[in-house]
């Protein structure tokens, strides 16, 4: 809290005025946080063309905004405030199964997804996946680059419920990235 007070040019007395705790301060970040990164990602979702191009377009902001961490905030946050984490992580599961279902049926109505998808599954088992690629446990940020893992994990999902067309699309737009 010093820290905090000394960055913002005010008292502590002053930062206490507007959190009770630093657990208050912590769980005010994360929830703002939380919504500014939602409300990005309808942005993206409402301007994107095509689902892939959506889930591209997201994966591009959240690479930008965790730039290489070497540690999950999210590690920590489990770590050292256990009930925020908690509520942070239904939210995040109610958020991205609810986006990812949408992006599912729409790109199976275009033909870019197979018609054969369980959706409900599909959507959890990427909210899943995403989740799991912040365990240090199983990919220790001495093995692996956080963004790279986001790069190989969507081109995993991807490859596994696109159609022919949907992988024409998803490969143009791959390719343009490399240029």
């Amino acid at each position: 809290m010093d820290d905090i007070a000394q960055q913002l040019g005010v008292s502590k007395k002053t930062l206490y005025t507007h959190f009770p705790n630093k657990e208050s301060l912590v769980e005010s970040c994360v929830f703002y946080f939380f919504d500014y990164v939602t409300s990005e990602i309808r942005k993206i979702s409402e301007a994107a063309k095509t689902p892939i191009e959506e889930l591209s377009d997201i994966k591009m902001f959240m690479m930008r905004q965790i730039k290489n961490e070497k540690i999950s905030p999210q590690f920590q946050l489990k770590k050292y405030y256990p009930e925020i984490f908690k509520v942070l992580q239904e939210k995040q599961m109610a958020f991205m199964v609810a986006r990812m279902s949408s992006s599912l049926e729409k790109g199976v109505a275009l033909g870019l997804f197979r018609s054969n998808l369980n959706i409900p599954f599909t959507a959890r088992l990427y909210f899943n996946g995403m989740m799991g690629i912040k365990d240090q446990r199983l990919f220790p940020a001495e093995m692996f680059q956080h963004s790279q893992l986001m790069a190989d994990y969507l081109e995993y999902h991807l490859r596994a419920i696109c159609t022919e067309k949907g992988l024409t699309i998803y490969n143009t737009i791959e390719n343009k990235a490399y240029v």
